[in-house]
């Protein structure tokens, strides 16, 4: 048997913000033939060392990716759900849904509008979610390739159980400057708070509701996590825990009600569901002999850098647990270079020199290619350190970068237009083409590079084919020898490019 590759390699113009891909094939020498032994710019790929089973990528279907969703034509939201769901894009595995109102919401809302007056929680429903939500999920598990597993997380218990959010009064010129009304002292879905223990078991039996709800609508849902970013008062919704109290909470009271409910053969938990920087203290905290068999996995976002030591850490540590990325986005508004519209009172009162006022100076296009690199690069990082399911935020935003029922925005792998139709971003088509490669139900395999100019990560795919995918994070082309089980593959990389190398046995016919 020989072997047989072809390069895809996409390249981005950054004066048309359109990227281009080509591929063709590449040779595989016998090293051995080879007379003079190639030690520089080597990427190696060691298919004997092989780690975690990758089971796939998804999105988060939030209300309002499904409300743009819903307001396109039939053929164009199939053409819009085809680039995540089913074999032609992303072949996506996962959604995520959030309970109750999120900052992507079109308002905030809760399944008991009264918790207080209702305390058997008797009016619960899930009505709204049958406008927007659920007919899009169901319409995307249709188009799927097998059965979309469901994770549902909640990002704050209804108002009138919390404490209220502890905002310094500059925190309140902030946000007020952002046009939300801050009031102080007063519970609220939004700007963090607590759950009051005295409801610890209430809202327990609220998210089993939830949980069945959504069951008996014939969503497949597989997971749980207690709270979306659990050290975050955002300007959103938003409830805070340390690590004790999220141990309380799962040990003495959501565990039982599920247990109760017969749910835990059928959904896992998890824990923390934040960014990577504090992840294992908070995980620490929580995680002891009670509670080791309680939760399943745990979920973090990226929004504070690469951290990737953290997953290898836990993964160590708790070698029988989940990694699962749940979350990611660029933190601008589509066609532009920040996430809220600033004044221009405001910016003069700045400065010139002000981090932000040097932002604005930025192209757009060059922000949408920077988050493109930064998808690649942490999904391979991850990916290298122990990540088996990965889920990013909105499905789709439209541009203003909502809607949402709070200033500002964020952007999305697809971007819905005015005349109902959508464009992909730079984002979009590097996952897609990450995705093609290191695809669902591959092993990991050992991999090593030369230095910080290039990204790598291997698989071995269901398909027997080997997947390699290379991210060169310099501005200069890069020769990069590929070496694999005796064989060298010689890879032009030109710059900043994401390329793609797929490798399969051949008999030579």
């Amino acid at each position: 048997m020989i072997m047989k590759a072809t390069q895809t390699t996409l390249c981005y113009d950054k004066r048309t913000g359109r990227t281009g891909a080509f591929t063709a094939p590449v040779a595989v020498l016998d090293e051995a033939a080879i007379t003079q032994q190639k030690e520089q710019h080597v990427v190696g790929v060691y298919p004997s060392y092989t780690y975690q089973k990758f089971e796939g990528y998804g999105c988060a279907m939030t209300e309002s990716a499904c409300y743009l969703l819903s307001k396109m034509r039939p053929e164009a939201r199939r053409e819009a759900l085809s680039c995540w769901f089913g074999p032609g894009g992303m072949d996506a595995k996962f959604i995520r849904i959030h309970m109750d109102s999120c900052d992507y919401s079109l308002e905030e809302y809760q399944a008991v509008p009264d918790p207080i007056a209702d305390p058997e929680l008797k009016t619960f429903s899930i009505d709204r979610d049958r406008k927007y939500i659920l007919p899009i999920v169901k319409e995307a598990a249709a188009m799927a390739e097998g059965p979309l597993s469901v994770l549902l997380s909640p990002w704050s218990p209804p108002a009138a159980w919390k404490t209220p959010p502890l905002l310094t009064a500059n925190d309140a010129a902030v946000y007020g400057g952002m046009g939300q009304k801050v009031e102080v002292g007063k519970p609220s879905r939004c700007f963090g708070g607590s759950l009051k223990p005295e409801f610890y078991s209430s809202w327990a039996r609220y998210l089993v509701k939830y949980v069945q709800a959504y069951l008996q609508e014939g969503v497949n849902v597989t997971m749980l996590s207690i709270q979306n970013e659990a050290s975050a008062a955002t300007s959103w919704d938003s409830c805070v825990w340390t690590g004790e109290q999220e141990k309380t909470f799962l040990r003495d009271h959501l565990y039982p009600a599920m247990k109760a409910a017969g749910l835990l053969a059928k959904v896992e938990l998890f824990i923390w569901d934040h960014n990577k920087e504090r992840m294992v203290e908070h995980i620490d905290a929580m995680m002891d002999s009670d509670t080791m068999e309680m939760v399943s996995g745990f979920a973090y976002h990226w929004y504070s850098g690469d951290h990737f030591e953290a997953l290898s850490m836990l993964h160590e540590k708790y070698p029988n647990k989940v990694l699962l990325h749940s979350e990611s986005c660029g933190l601008h508004i589509p066609g532009k270079v920040v996430a809220f519209d600033i004044p221009a009172e405001r910016l003069a009162e700045m400065g010139e020199d002000h981090p932000m006022v040097q932002a604005l100076k930025k192209d757009p296009k060059e922000v949408d290619f920077e988050d493109a690199v930064q998808y690649a690069h942490d999904i391979l990082g991850d990916m290298n350190h122990g990540m088996q399911r990965w889920i990013d935020w909105n499905l789709m935003v439209d541009r203003s970068g909502g809607p949402r029922h709070v200033p500002g925005g964020f952007a999305a792998p697809l971007v819905y237009e005015e005349d109902g139709s959508f464009a992909r971003t730079p984002s979009y088509e590097y996952l897609r083409l990450i995705a093609n490669t290191l695809r669902p139900g591959a092993t990991r395999l050992g991999c090593s590079v030369f230095g910080r100019e290039v990204d790598a990560a291997a698989v071995k795919n269901e398909d027997g084919s080997t997947g390699v995918v290379i991210l060169n994070h310099e501005a200069k082309e890069i020769t990069v020898n590929l070496r694999m089980n005796g064989t060298l593959t010689e890879i032009t990389l030109p710059g900043e490019t994401l390329v793609a190398i797929c490798l399969e046995e051949t008999d030579g016919t």
